[in-house]
């Protein structure tokens, strides 16, 4: 190499001129003899294009992943967003050189070295980070290993089951996998196993927390051959203590609030519907609040909806309480004036019932007595169609008197009664089906 030296009043720029094209040596920053043969070979025989082992056995791609952080979690677009620190190591022989020292080098070098084709399956959305440069490391060993590192933030599709929501676990993925090398040219094994992820136990989320996280070894079979996939599957539970507080008390005190109405009289219809329509209307606002925020997912019947659509329900079955007591209250007292129904009718034929059968019987007497000359009165000359009540019509009558029976079983006969029991029902029904409502979805 040829240096000058040229000088000016206070600057002082040494300018080297290499003699040839080659990333030099490393010897003279060291201070010792130790050279990278590999370097040199870069322009003279080593082929970025070509995998290590080229045409021989694959290459072994231990990796190991930090994750950063995980700033969102969407349910409506079912997908999560990371951003991992990827660090991926191989052996590439045509890189070995004397001593025991490692080297990190500029990144920039990257280009100028065979580099795994790893993408992450499932991404939405992938970046590097490039602030102040791009954010890659590079580490050359004296056995030729080189470790790869990488600066990610990845959106990546996530399935979710909301059927349980707000007491769901969903599991997510984090996959690498080689997009062009199959199996037979590189091999994905996880560095330390489930200790090649680090980050992900310090986690502290919004709304879950990390139960557990496991790594697995898998294989993509694709039309064009078998690829090696790396899997990083955690488990995430959801925080519940938010949606209690938000929803599930709400909507329970305003199922409560309800039953004030049983406690007031009948008598006072203004009080007892105004309470009746301010709750439903309540709820119908708080259902549509808790479906807003999961506007894209309406397709799930979720828990929550369950819970909100059972205290609708009662609810709604208090204001229809209130509506059956009233009517009957109204029909009683309906009743105490005197009019002309159903009951006077049925006495009315039954009083013609009894004044045809003493006629009948009358005319049977006198036709054995009464006799005229050359006259015979027998039964055919005598029409008592007009006098008998017909078939039909006794059968109608017994009908109808069976009717008003059962009408009168199912007749509130004390309206007062109606709120005297629903004050016992109505929150016994609540607490049994609240029983069974957070059985079946916290254990099962």
């Amino acid at each position: 190499t040829r240096c000058a030296w040229h000088g000016w009043p206070h600057v002082t720029v040494h300018i080297c001129v290499p003699r040839r094209c080659s990333l030099g040596h490393i010897s003279d920053l060291h201070g010792s003899d130790t050279s990278l043969p590999g370097f040199e070979n870069l322009t003279m025989g080593y082929n970025k294009y070509l995998r290590p082992y080229f045409g021989g056995e694959p290459v072994q791609i231990a990796m190991s992943l930090d994750i950063a952080s995980i700033s969102s979690i969407s349910e409506s677009d079912m997908d999560y967003t990371a951003t991992i620190y990827l660090r991926q190591r191989w052996t590439d022989p045509r890189l070995v050189f004397h001593g025991n020292k490692s080297f990190t080098l500029d990144a920039r070098l990257v280009e100028l070295l065979w580099v795994p084709d790893t993408y992450i399956v499932e991404s939405k959305r992938s970046f590097l980070h490039d602030v102040t440069v791009g954010n890659r490391l590079i580490r050359l060993f004296s056995n030729g290993t080189i470790l790869y590192a990488l600066r990610i933030t990845t959106t990546v599709a996530c399935n979710m089951d909301l059927s349980k929501y707000p007491m769901d676990t969903q599991t997510c993925r984090l996959q690498l996998e080689s997009w062009g090398y199959d199996e037979n040219d590189v091999i994905f094994t996880w560095l330390r196993g489930n200790d090649s992820v680090h980050g992900i136990e310090k986690l502290r989320l919004s709304q879950y927390t990390v139960e557990r996280y496991y790594t697995l070894v898998s294989k993509s079979q694709q039309e064009t051959g078998s690829y090696p996939r790396l899997i990083l599957q955690f488990e995430l539970r959801r925080n519940i203590l938010y949606f209690i507080l938000e929803t599930y008390v709400p909507s329970t005190l305003l199922v409560m609030l309800s039953w004030v109405s049983f406690w007031i009289t009948l008598d006072s219809v203004p009080a007892r519907t105004c309470i009746g329509v301010t709750t439903v209307l309540s709820m119908t606002t708080l259902m549509i609040g808790s479906r807003s925020s999961l506007s894209k997912t309406n397709c799930f019947i979720k828990a929550i909806d369950v819970y909100l659509g059972i205290c609708f329900s009662f609810i709604f079955g208090a204001l229809v309480e209130y509506a059956v007591a009233h009517y009957s209250s109204s029909q009683k007292c309906a009743a105490k004036a005197p009019q002309e129904g159903p009951a006077n009718e049925l006495t009315k034929e039954m009083e013609e019932v009894n004044i045809t059968n003493i006629l009948s019987s009358s005319i049977t007497s006198y036709k054995r007595k009464i006799s005229f000359t050359g006259i015979e009165i027998s039964s055919d000359n005598v029409n008592c169609s007009g006098l008998t009540m017909k078939t039909h019509e006794k059968i109608k009558c017994v009908l109808r008197n069976k009717m008003h029976r059962i009408i009168d079983y199912f007749t509130i006969q004390n309206p007062s009664n109606v709120d005297h029991y629903s004050k016992l029902l109505f929150p016994l029904f609540f607490m049994l089906v609240n029983v069974f409502y957070w059985a079946y979805y916290l254990y099962f």
